[in-house]
């Protein structure tokens, strides 16, 4: 852990109880939540697989991934230039230079920007809120990350299938609402749905989230796995949300 990596005025190093890894954050702009850590836990990186997040932010999911996997490489794609410098920062700090890079770039541009490239495993935390769904932040970089101000879903589920190659793993969270729309779409770009998992709060309310797996070029045919309960009461994980959080230990 390097210890000359600069930290601005209103940023933070939070810790990510993976690997001693650490990340800067800025709580004015945007800090990850707990859709970046499941989304991390869900997708499946083997060895020397090369991985792209798209819509990285502060590069949250690069560095979960380079934590809990043995992939070979990981790749953040990041519009906002603030959170480009910061992730580069945070990538830094971890002197994870050799296995992760974050790129300033649009998703809408990607099969331009990995030109010749193709990856393994794409993975994505898009922004939730369609058009008129919700009141936009006043803080643009908020904005940006929840709403589909600079991008929409089929630009997210469009780039994954330009970068992908025949037989790659796309990986998104979404809101259960957005659903249908989001496996038309994935069907359309021949990313075939193979598994999905709902996150609920509590185990009798209505799920909040839901993880998506597609294969490029599947046959079709999907397993609806377990749901993921986070809390067994208010204020106390479950055990496998802890685990997911900290590793395995006692909730």
């Amino acid at each position: 852990m390097r210890t000359d990596i600069k930290i601005n005025e209103f940023e933070r190093v939070d810790d990510l109880h993976r690997n001693g890894f650490k990340i800067i954050q800025d709580p004015k702009r945007f800090c990850f939540g707990v859709d970046a850590v499941l989304l991390s836990s869900f997708a499946r990186v083997k060895k020397d697989e090369r991985v792209l997040d798209l819509g990285t932010g502060t590069g949250i999911v690069p560095i979960l991934l380079a934590a809990r996997t043995k992939g070979a490489y990981f790749t953040g794609l990041e519009i906002q230039e603030e959170s480009v410098e910061m992730a580069k920062r945070s990538v830094a700090l971890n002197e994870l230079e050799g296995k992760i890079s974050i790129r300033l770039g649009d998703i809408k541009e990607a099969a331009q920007l990995f030109a010749g490239q193709t990856f393994d495993v794409v993975t994505s935390n898009p922004p939730y809120m369609n058009e008129g769904g919700g009141l936009v932040n006043s803080y643009s970089a908020k904005a940006i990350a929840r709403h589909e101000v600079l991008c929409s879903l089929e630009d997210v589920v469009a780039a994954a299938d330009k970068v992908l190659q025949w037989g790659g793993r796309f990986y998104m969270i979404h809101r259960p609402h957005r659903l249908t729309d989001i496996i038309v779409l994935m069907r359309q770009y021949k990313l075939e749905p193979k598994r999905l998992r709902f996150i609920h709060s509590f185990q009798d309310k209505a799920p909040t989230m839901v993880l998506v797996e597609g294969i490029k070029g599947a046959n079709p045919m999907i397993k609806v796995e377990p749901p993921l309960i986070i809390y067994s009461e208010a204020g106390k994980y479950t055990q496998e949300a802890y685990d997911i959080y900290y590793g395995e230990g006692q909730a």
